[in-house]
Order: C-alpha cells, then structure tokens, then sequence
C-alpha cells in the first residue's frame, strides 16, 4: 500500500500534472501515457518503503525513462541509430501549476478533431484519472469498447503540438465536454457529477473567462438538489414536489458567489445565464415562491444567445415556455408551444411541456394525453415511467406537477 502521506486521491491528482508535462514537452500522448502507468505501478512497489519527496517529479522521471527505453528499443528494431542519446530534462518546466497542467491536459483531450464520446472517455481517462472500467460502467459499453475508443483517441493525438489555451472557440468545447460529463453523473450511473465539478473548478483557476465560473456555478446549483430528486423507490421527484430541506445550502451558496463573480465580468453566455434560472429556482422557499418573472427574462436573454434557438436549443424554448405559462397564464404559453410543434412536434420533451401547461389551465383530459404522447416517445426507462404516472395522475385528477 502507498505511504499514508500519499493517499489514492492525492495520486489522482498527480497524473494529470505529470502527463500534462510530458505532453507539453512534445511526447506522443498515447506513449506518455503508457509510460507514466508504467511509472505509477512502480510507484506501488517502491514507495511503501521508500516514499519520494516529491512524487511528481519521481512520476516524470521515471515515466521519461521509460519512454527513452522505449524509443531506444523500437531504434534497436528498426536498425538505425538510437532516436535519442540522452534522456529529456526534467525539471520545473515539466511540472507546472496544477490548474495550468491540467487546464493543457483537458484542452488537449477536448481537440476538436475528435469526436463528443471521445473527448468525453478521454477527458475521464486522462484528466479525471478513472480507470477503463469505470469509464465503460459509466456509458454501459463493454469494457473493450471502450478500451479501442480510448485508444484512437489518443491515436489521433499522436505528437500534438503545442496548442494555445486561450481561444475561444477551444474553451467552448472544452465547456461542453465537462457538462457532458456532468449530465451523465447527474443520471447517477458512477459519480461522474462530482468529478466534473472538480475538473470545472481546476478550469476556473487556470482561465478567467467567466463562462467557465458559470459552468462551475451551473453544475454546483443543480447538484446542491441530488438528493432530492428521486424517492426511496428510486423514481423522479419533479421540482415542485422536492423535499427543499434535503437540497445542499452550502452548495447553494457556493454557486451564488461563483456566478456573482461571472456576471460581474459583464459578458453573459448560456452557463452563467442557465446558472442565474437555477439560482431562481434553488432560492424559493417552496415551489409557489418561485420568482417566474425573473426566470422569463433570463429565458429571454438565453434564446437571444443563438440565432435559431428552436433548432439550436430547444431545451431553452421549451423552458421559455413554461415560464411564459407561469407569467403570462397557461393559454399563452400554450400558444409559445404550438409555434414550436413543426420543429419539435416528435420530442417527448415538447409533449411533457404541453402536458404540465394543460394541467397549469386545468385541462386535465389534454394534460393525460399529452404526458401519455411524451411517454412513448421517451427513450430512458427512468423518464418514461415517470411521465406514464403523470398521465395516469393527470387523468385521475391529481395535483399538477412540474414538466
């Protein structure tokens, strides 16, 4: 076992460091990797007896042996001279700040050549530090599957070179791919949530683009709910029905100073707009003191975002509409669906909303059948049931509930 100095989190978090250095300094990445778990599994047999004063260092060097022995070898193989005579330095520039290191680790797992599912086993593998197996339990794939994903990936990463941190167009997706993994923790398969969250605040000591404080603020408000969002039997809570006092206020909290601090920049974008309609809803006592006039504007403001929100975000109109619904009375927010049905019409989600706004109007006969439409059109089981009980209360009269 590792010295108690040194405990499994803490070795965590020195993989993305170290392989971020090797990779900065030019090495193949998928070689570096290779090298750096060689170099962990000799950490195992060595430091219960004689622990390093600074393991990260310890990490790098042995992990740049190894890739010198390797490019020797393969030199050896192909009967030419050694690619190298001598190992690479290591030193201070190979082990940087932590954020700054893995910050250059999740822009590079996040290149924009690779595919979504890609950036998002790779993000996981390399920066988050989780093994295969648990990448694959995660998205329920074979453990091969996601094995060979992982593999090309790095495959097609092979001697990147130096790439600047700072442009917009990276951030962004490097953005998406946390919220990615995010919402595939937030479906509660392994505790991907929490591990985007952690990855999300290293992203916010290493940039100052508000987006990313908005991102962080966004994942932390909705988090601070994950407790309440199922019953002992497992099956979604709406919002409205949630027990508040199981809701994390210290998360709350949290997530309100870190998107006062985005919006204080004063260049909004969707994460720190989307994080203002959860601190709205997070900030009522109860469901009826929910501040739906502020929620609209901040809908408003986040479908002026995209120039065709309905085909580009249809989860902001289908929100908007809702809000419309509460502000305005359920008839006129009726009325913002059924402008979008040409578009989103064969959507479960635009059936669930139609059903909650007929309920909100007292129509419980068209808010039955609308939840019974959604219902067939659903793909997770989770959703699906939920919304047949919402037909089949709807249809008995019960009390509404939220979409």
């Amino acid at each position: 076992m590792i010295d108690e100095r040194l405990d499994e989190d803490a070795l965590r978090a020195l993989v993305p460091r170290v392989l971020a250095g090797l990779v900065r300094r030019g090495e193949d990445f998928d070689a570096a990797e290779d090298a750096l778990q060689e170099a962990l599994l000799e950490a195992l047999r060595v430091w219960p007896e004689h622990p390093p004063r600074d393991p990260a260092a310890w990490l790098a060097t042995v992990a740049t042996r190894r890739l010198v022995d390797a490019r020797r070898s393969e030199a050896a193989r192909q009967r030419r001279e050694a690619a190298t005579s001598a190992e690479p330095r290591v030193g201070g520039d190979v082990i940087t700040e932590e954020g700054d290191d893995t910050l250059f680790l999740l822009f590079c797992c996040c290149h924009p050549d690779l595919a979504p599912a890609s950036q998002v086993a790779l993000t996981l593998r390399a920066v988050g530090g989780l093994t295969t197996r648990e990448i694959a339990d995660a998205f329920y794939v074979p453990e091969a599957t996601m094995a060979q994903r992982i593999s090309r990936a790095k495959r097609a990463l092979a001697g990147p070179p130096a790439r600047r941190l700072d442009q917009p167009g990276d951030l962004a997706v490097v953005l998406r791919v946390l919220y990615l993994v995010y919402t595939a923790g937030h479906a509660g398969r392994v505790d991907l949530a929490r591990e985007a969250i952690r990855l999300a605040r290293q992203l916010t000591l290493a940039t100052e683009e508000p987006e990313a404080r908005g991102l962080l603020a966004l994942m932390l408000l909705n988090h601070a709910r994950r407790r309440a969002r199922r019953d002992s039997e497992g099956r979604i809570v709406t919002l409205d029905r949630q027990d508040r006092g199981l809701w994390d206020t210290r998360e709350i909290g949290e997530g309100v100073r870190v998107l006062q601090s985005a919006l204080a920049v004063q260049r909004p974008g969707r994460y720190q707009v989307e994080a203002a309609i959860a601190a709205l809803h997070d900030d009522a006592a109860s469901a009826e003191e929910t501040d739906w006039p502020q929620i609209l504007a901040w809908y408003d403001d986040l479908v002026a975002l995209t120039d065709d929100p309905v085909r580009q975000d249809p989860a902001a109109v289908l929100g908007r509409a809702v809000a419309v619904g509460h502000v305005h009375g359920a008839a006129a927010g009726l009325g913002e669906t059924g402008r979008l049905r040409e578009v989103l019409g064969d959507r479960h989600r635009w059936h669930a909303v139609r059903g909650y706004l007929h309920e909100l109007d007292g129509d419980l006969p068209a808010a039955g059948a609308a939840y019974a439409d959604a219902a067939r059109r659903a793909t997770d089981v989770a959703e699906r049931d939920h919304l047949v009980r919402q037909a089949a209360r709807a249809r008995a009269g019960g009390p509404p509930s939220s979409a």
